[in-house]
């Protein structure tokens, strides 16, 4: 069975970085890491790179080195691989989870999202989750309800699949 990241949450952040990391995120983070066990403690990946502007991305182990993989794949000298190198493998960090599914979060990152301590959302996407600022994701929140309404009363998002 293959877990996807889903759901909507919202955690606090301390003055030290600390955050919790959703349990139902936690789980996934579990089975995408090929060095889990049960009694050790998952790892993720977060990506900070220039191209998000307003949030961060957490990846599973398996699935940041698949990304990893594909950039490794393109031709050595490439711009293409230079650029992708530069916004993911340059700008991502390896995070630790202890046994009480808390994580710390450096100044760096946080300092990105504009927030020092206080609430985050976090937004399961599938294969990976975004880390907003509270604050910044219910404006976000807002753009979709209003792409939404102007779809009409009999509009079904899951047609986009057929796209």
């Amino acid at each position: 069975m293959v877990l996807s990241f889903t759901g909507t949450h919202t955690q606090k952040v301390d003055g030290k970085g600390r955050m919790s990391i959703p349990a139902d995120f936690r789980r996934v983070l579990e089975a995408g890491d090929p060095e889990w066990t049960p009694g050790l403690f998952p790892r993720m990946y977060l990506l900070y790179g220039d191209h998000l502007k307003n949030n961060l991305q957490g990846y599973t182990v398996d699935e940041f080195n698949a990304l990893a993989a594909q950039i490794k794949a393109l031709p050595r000298g490439s711009a293409r691989k230079h650029k992708l190198s530069l916004l993911i493998l340059g700008q991502s960090i390896k995070l630790d989870i202890d046994k009480d599914g808390r994580t710390v979060m450096p100044l760096k990152q946080r300092e990105k999202l504009g927030l020092s301590e206080g609430e985050m959302t976090f937004v399961g996407l599938g294969d990976y989750f975004e880390i907003w600022k509270a604050d910044v994701f219910g404006k976000v929140s807002e753009t979709v309800t209003g792409w939404l309404d102007e779809q009409g009363d009999e509009f079904d998002p899951l047609i986009l699949l057929d796209e």
